[in-house]
C-alpha cells in the first residue's frame, strides 16, 4: 500500500510539474500531505514535514547566503577586470577566443546562476564573435558546456537537491569528485579548442586585423563597482572556497560569515546594503521556498516509509547482478534526463528511490547521487527546454532550440561520460 502511494505521489508530482498545471512549490507541499492523509496518517505528517525542514535548513541556508555572497561580488565588479582582461588576451584568435569562453564563463557561474551567467559572459563575448564573423552556436555551445560543468558546484542547484533529498551536506557530495569535475572542466577546454580550430578555418579569408571591436559601458555597474577592492575580494572569494573544500566549518556558516564580511566591506552603508540585498532577494528566495518546500516532501515520504517500500519494491525487480550499478546507470541516464525532468521532479522524486534501492544492494546512497550531479541539470540544464535559463541563453545568442540541442547535447553527454568513467577511476563514485 505504501509503495503504491509512493509511486502516485511521484507521479501525480511529475505530472503536474512537467505540464506546468502547478509550481514546484506548491505541488511539493500539498501532493504528499494529501498521499500521508490517505495512507493513514494524521497528526503524523505535521511532525513529518517539521523533521523535513529541519533537515533541509542548513542547505537551505546556504543557498540563500551563496547568491547574496558572489551576487554582491559581482555588483562590486570583482570579476570585470578578469573579463576585461581575458577579452584582451584572446585578442582575434578563434582559438584563444573559444578557450576564453570558457574561462570567463567559468568564472560568472561562480553563483550558481545560469541565468546571471549568460546576462553577464554572452553579452560581453557577443560582439567579439560576431565581428570576427565566428557562428553564434559555437557560443552557445561553449558558454552552456562550461555553465553546466560548474553547475556541479556544492551552492548549485543541482548538488543542493541532492544534498538535500539524501540528507547528507553539499561538500559530502561533491569533494569526492572534485577531480571528476576538473577533468569535466579540462574537457571542456578541449571541446572549445576543436570548436575554435573550425571557426578558425571558417573565418581563414577574412581580414581580422582591420576588424574594429567595441564594448558599451553601464552606469549602473560603474556606480557599484569598487575597483579599489578587487584584490581584497579575490582573497575574500578564495578563502571562502578554501575552507568550504577543507570543511573547515559548516558550508552554511561559511557563505553567511563570507556574505557579512564582503557586503560590509564593499557596502558599508545600510541603505546600500539593503539595496543590494533587495536586488538578489528574489533569486535567493525562489531556491530557497522550493528547498524548504522539498523538505516537507522528502520528510513526508521518508517519515511515512513510502520511500523504503519504493526501494523494496525496486529492487525485486532488479535483477541481482546489476543492483551493485546502479551508481553507473544513473551516471549514464543522469544528461539525457534533463530532457526528461526538472531538476525538483528528478533530484526530489526519482534520485531518492534510485538511491534507497542503491541501498538495498549494499551501495552507499551518497554514489547515486554523485552520479546525477554529473549530468542531470548540470551538463544537462542549458539545453533543457524545462528551465528558462536555457532560452534565455537562446534569446541572447538568436540560435535556434533544436539547432543548440543537436549541437550541444552530444558533447554534454560525452563530457557527463567523461566526469563518470573519472569518478569511477578514482574512487569518487564507489561500487
Amino acid at each position: 500500500m505504501l509503495a503504491l502511494l509512493g509511486f502516485i505521489t511521484i507521479i501525480v508530482l511529475l505530472a503536474l510539474v512537467m505540464s506546468k498545471k502547478a509550481s514546484p512549490v506548491v505541488v511539493l507541499i500539498v501532493v504528499p500531505i494529501i498521499t500521508g492523509l490517505i495512507g493513514g496518517f494524521g497528526k503524523e505528517v505535521g511532525t513529518f514535514i517539521t523533521n523535513g525542514i529541519r533537515s533541509i535548513a542548513p542547505t537551505g541556508t546556504m543557498f540563500i547566503f551563496a547568491i547574496l555572497f558572489f551576487g554582491i561580488l559581482t555588483d562590486a565588479g570583482t570579476f570585470q577586470p578578469i573579463v576585461n582582461k581575458i577579452l584582451t588576451v584572446v585578442g582575434k584568435d578563434p582559438v584563444k577566443i573559444a578557450i576564453g569562453t570558457v574561462i570567463l564563463s567559468t568564472l560568472v557561474h561562480l553563483d550558481g546562476s545560469g541565468a546571471t551567467s549568460f546576462l553577464i559572459a554572452i553579452p560581453a563575448l557577443l560582439p567579439l564573435y560576431d565581428a570576427l564573423g565566428m557562428r553564434r552556436q559555437t557560443l552557445a555551445t561553449i558558454v552552456a558546456l562550461s555553465v553546466g560543468v560548474m553547475n556541479i558546484v556544492p551552492w548549485g542547484g543541482p548538488t543542493l537537491r541532492a544534498a538535500s533529498a539524501l540528507d547528507v551536506s553539499a561538500t559530502e557530495l561533491f569533494n569526492p569528485i572534485f577531480i571528476p569535475f576538473i577533468a569535466g572542466m579540462l574537457f571542456v577546454i578541449f571541446i572549445a579548442y576543436r570548436l575554435g580550430k573550425k571557426e578558425q578555418k571558417l573565418i581563414a579569408h577574412l581580414n581580422i586585423d582591420s576588424i574594429a571591436i567595441t564594448k558599451e559601458e553601464n552606469a549602473e555597474q560603474l556606480k557599484l563597482a569598487r575597483p579599489h577592492l578587487f584584490y581584497l575580494n579575490i582573497a575574500i572569494i578564495i578563502a571562502t572556497l578554501f575552507i568550504l573544500i577543507r570543511e573547515i566549518l559548516a558550508p552554511h556558516v561559511i557563505f553567511m560569515l563570507a556574505f557579512a564580511v564582503a557586503i560590509t566591506i564593499n557596502y558599508p552603508n545600510v541603505k546600500e546594503q539593503r539595496e543590494r540585498i533587495d536586488s538578489h532577494a528574489k533569486a535567493a528566495l525562489m531556491m530557497a521556498s522550493i528547498l524548504f518546500a522539498a523538505g516537507a516532501f522528502i520528510g513526508i515520504m521518508t517519515g511515512s516509509g513510502m520511500i523504503g517500500e519504493m526501494a523494496n519494491f525496486t529492487v525485486s525487480i532488479i535483477p541481482q547482478s546489476l543492483g551493485k550499478f546502479i551508481p553507473v546507470l544513473t551516471g549514464v541516464i543522469a544528461m539525457p534526463a534533463s530532457l526528461l525532468f526538472d531538476p525538483d521532479s528528478f533530484y526530489f522524486g526519482v534520485l531518492p528511490v534510485l538511491a534507497q534501492s542503491a541501498s538495498e544492494f549494499g551501495i552507499e546512497a551518497v554514489n547515486v547521487g554523485r552520479a546525477a550531479i554529473l549530468g542531470q541539470m548540470t551538463t544537462g540544464f542549458p539545453v533543457s527546454p524545462l528551465t528558462g535559463a536555457t532560452f534565455l541563453l537562446l534569446g541572447l545568442t538568436g540560435v535556434d532550440l533544436g539547432e543548440h540541442q543537436k549541437k550541444t547535447i552530444p558533447y554534454a553527454f560525452a563530457t557527463t561520460i567523461v566526469m563518470l568513467i573519472v569518478a569511477l577511476l578514482v574512487g569518487g563514485i564507489k561500487l
